[in-house]
């Protein structure tokens, strides 16, 4: 396969063809920085990209649908999209009007300065917002749907100088990523409802003057999922989108000019590999909150993993995670 031909040399020159789908959606990203840029200037909620985190990534996947995986892509990112969207919207996230709404805690203690210091001067607060709030999020939240531009490229009509005829149907892998996908959203779910369920019943004991025993009084949930790891859906979530790469290698299969290291690695895992560095930090930053509110939270932190479960059991420390 020729350099012109290659995975991501093929998204660049897409990116930059007015009027493609690839072009389409970059576009569309940056109306999604200016827009959540101006926003939280004018409003002072910097929440703004997480009300669009669950939207955002179908919205750019159905403007890449142009064969049946495209839309089967479109489809699985929309079930996952509006799942976390009701989850999001249940704990005040979202509001009237669109701009308001509950803000991530995390921020105003970034801003504040108590876990990074230099974010407590104005200055490198509102460069901090533009560089990694409004456009590094938006820009990862367009990379992590990257894998429906390579199906997009393989299906065009145009790319058959370079994947031959535009004739590669849905396979195997296609079904075994949908599939895995949805279960993964199943697991999100499940662990979102327990955290949910867990936060309700302990602010009633609370407001209601009932003791508080167990999980309550340490003040975290710890059975079930949370059992497992400490942040099951934080784990589901990247986990979704990793599989979801896996429809580009699905797409690439079947291109025979392709070397299999080229379809097994191609471009678009540049999305879930920034995404797992961000939950990293993200995850890291909340467990830092946590300690400072529940002083237990440190012993369920050397029994519990924080992503990967432990296949021999208790006993992972947290740096190891």
């Amino acid at each position: 396969m020729s350099e012109q031909c290659g995975v991501g040399h093929l998204l660049w020159e897409g990116i930059g063809n007015s009027g493609t789908g690839l072009a389409n959606a970059w576009n569309t990203c940056l109306f999604f920085i200016g827009l959540t840029y101006g926003i939280s200037l004018l409003t002072g909620n910097f929440s703004q990209v997480d009300k669009l985190w669950s939207v955002v990534p179908w919205v750019y996947a159905w403007i890449l649908v142009n064969d049946s995986r495209t839309l089967l892509m479109a489809i699985v990112t929309t079930v996952w999209g509006l799942r976390l969207s009701y989850n999001f919207n249940r704990r005040g996230g979202y509001s009237w009007p669109p701009w308001s709404g509950e803000e991530d805690y995390r921020w105003a203690i970034l801003q504040r300065g108590d876990y990074i210091a230099a974010l407590k001067n104005p200055v490198v607060w509102h460069i901090f917002n533009f560089v990694f709030i409004s456009f590094y999020q938006n820009v990862l939240l367009l990379l992590i749907a990257t894998p429906s531009m390579v199906a997009h490229l393989v299906a065009s009509n145009d790319k058959q100088d370079c994947f031959g005829n535009n004739n590669h149907p849905l396979n195997f892998l296609d079904f075994l990523a949908a599939m895995i996908l949805l279960g993964l959203v199943v697991v999100e779910t499940l662990a979102d409802n327990a955290q949910f369920a867990f936060q309700t019943e302990k602010y009633r004991r609370k407001n209601a003057g009932e003791p508080l025993d167990g999980e309550y009084k340490d003040g975290f949930l710890q059975s079930g999922l949370f059992a497992i790891c400490r942040k099951p859906n934080y784990a589901a979530e990247q986990a979704i989108w990793c599989t979801y790469y896996l429809f580009s290698v699905a797409a690439l299969w079947t291109v025979e000019s392709l070397s299999l290291t080229s379809k097994l690695f191609n471009a678009s895992i540049l999305g879930c590999l920034l995404l797992m560095s961000l939950f990293q930090g993200s995850g890291h930053m909340t467990e830092y909150v946590t300690i400072s509110k529940y002083p237990a939270y440190v012993e369920y932190q050397k029994q519990v993993p924080l992503y990967l479960p432990n296949p021999f059991g208790s006993g992972t420390k947290s740096k190891s995670t």
